[in-house]
Parts: C-alpha cells; structure tokens; sequence
C-alpha cells in the first residue's frame, strides 16, 4: 500500500478490491476528527484513482481476506473494512503512523516516514521504466509537476543506464557514419 496517503490505507473495504482485475478503487478515506472515525473522498478528484495490484499483493490480500472472513463468520460483510483493529473496527490513519515508526526502529533501519514510502515507491517506479504519467495517476496527484519535482529522485543507477544507452547510440551512429564515409571515399 505504498501508493497510498495514510487515510487512504485505512479506509479500502472489500467492495473496492477487485482481486480478479488486481485493482483497487481508492474513493474514499478515513479521517480522525474530534468527533471519531469519519470516512470522507480522497483529497482530491485526481486522488479518485485505480490502482493496478501485483501478484504478490492479491496474494497476501487473498491469504487476510480467507482469514477475516473466519475469524468474523457472520459478522464478515464486503462492505466492512479490509484492515481492522482485533475487534473489527477501522483502523485510525495515525495508528499506522504509530506502527510504522515503530517497525522501522525494531528493524534497526534508518529512519524515514510512513508518507516516505510514495516517495520511494515513485523513485523505483521511474528507475524500472514506468511513465511519469502513471507514476503520477498512481499516486493521484493532480499534477505531474508534483510527482517529478517533489516525490521522484532519480537513482544512480538510472543514471549510469541513461549514459550507456547515449554512449551506444552516439557510437552506433558514430560508427554507421564512419562506414558510410569509408565507402565514399573508397
């Protein structure tokens, strides 16, 4: 869920994953107000968004979804949440804070932010080739120049690949130049 804002990752219920297509439809979010839990639209219209899943991802939702639905029985519906506290109820977007940083210090790893994690995501997505496009619609944001100037940092190695793939097409063309050449002259 590396693509989604806090309250969006609290908020999916069953009926917005389509684990068949490997899709989930981000149209709603969870927010804490004084007044408790209140489910809300994402943050924006461009937040309203598919999101394609990966095998390993359906995998695992697949696995929670067997296991809610036994742990619940009865009580299961497809219109409850995908992620609960023990008693059933939605879990609260800065729990996942909570948990996240806590996580992160147990794992003896440096210590970044839950919201970091779309940073990474869209970092990674540009360095395995993805469209700034989708890398943008993923995240839903509604400008592309938010997703390129804050969220993506390019990576070393994206740029030793960018300089191989110039160097081999200057020197292709370098070299058909130089046979061309030769034949004329010859």
């Amino acid at each position: 869920m590396d693509r989604l804002r806090r309250g969006e990752a609290a908020g999916p219920r069953w009926i917005d994953l389509d684990l068949d297509r490997r899709e989930l439809a981000v149209n709603r979010q969870l927010v804490h107000t004084d007044t408790g839990l209140i489910a809300c639209p994402p943050k924006s219209a461009a937040s309203r968004r598919i999101i394609a899943l990966d095998p390993e991802t359906v995998r695992l939702l697949r696995r929670h979804e067997q296991t809610e639905r036994q742990r619940l029985g009865d009580a299961w519906r497809e219109t409850g949440p995908v992620f609960t506290r023990v008693d059933g109820s939605p879990l609260r977007p800065d729990y996942l804070t909570v948990r996240f940083r806590n996580l992160v210090h147990a794992s003896g790893l440096p210590p970044i932010r839950l919201h970091d994690l779309r940073h990474g995501t869209a970092s990674l997505a540009l360095a395995c080739g993805s469209d700034l496009r989708a890398v943008q619609g993923t995240l839903g944001h509604g400008s592309i120049v938010v997703t390129s100037d804050i969220y993506t940092s390019v990576l070393p190695e994206v740029y030793h690949r960018s300089a191989r793939e110039i160097a081999r097409l200057v020197l292709g063309k370098t070299r058909r130049t130089a046979r061309n050449l030769a034949k004329a002259a010859a």
